[in-house]
């Protein structure tokens, strides 16, 4: 069975130290409640999800620690740069998500902050299982193996 295309989406912020840190079981994309002036802030190509997490309170998702940066021309009526921000699931994913947190000891993570193809910011977020120290060592050792062995077939032929 072919896999479908990747509807295009316009990648704001990366999250490249989860997938070190983390084995990534399950991705799942998520809307972000936003205000006006953060909408705009992301349309500049702003944002770092790098220290963020996902975390449920009160029966809700809720998108920890992202920086937005404030929007200069709005003055005044600018937000708050790391606020926390409501992510949108539906309730049944929201319920397996808090299941795989407190009974298997899971973390949410967000992977990709990004607008997808009709323009709505979206941010896609994983259940991922923290990797051990040894773990993260067999990770770069693999990634510098397959560096050079690219390298080696390039320069042969």
């Amino acid at each position: 069975m072919a896999k479908k295309p990747e509807p295009p989406r316009k990648l704001i912020a990366d999250n490249r130290r989860a997938r070190f840190d983390y084995f990534v079981e399950d991705t799942l994309e998520a809307g972000i409640q936003l205000l006006g002036t953060e909408v705009k802030s992301l349309r500049n190509g702003r944002a770092n999800i790098a220290e963020s997490y996902a975390s449920a309170e009160r029966g809700e998702l809720w998108l920890i620690n992202a920086t937005i940066p404030e929007y200069p021309p709005a003055g005044q009526f600018n937000h708050e740069p790391r606020r926390p921000r409501k992510l949108l699931v539906r309730s049944r994913e929201l319920k397996r998500l808090i299941g795989a947190v407190e009974r298997e000891g899971r973390t949410i993570a967000p992977l990709k902050l990004y607008f997808n193809d009709r323009g709505v910011a979206k941010v896609e977020i994983a259940l991922a299982k923290g990797k051990k120290a040894h773990d993260k060592r067999e990770a770069s050792k693999d990634r510098d193996w397959k560096r050079q062995q690219s390298r080696l077939l390039r320069d042969k032929g």
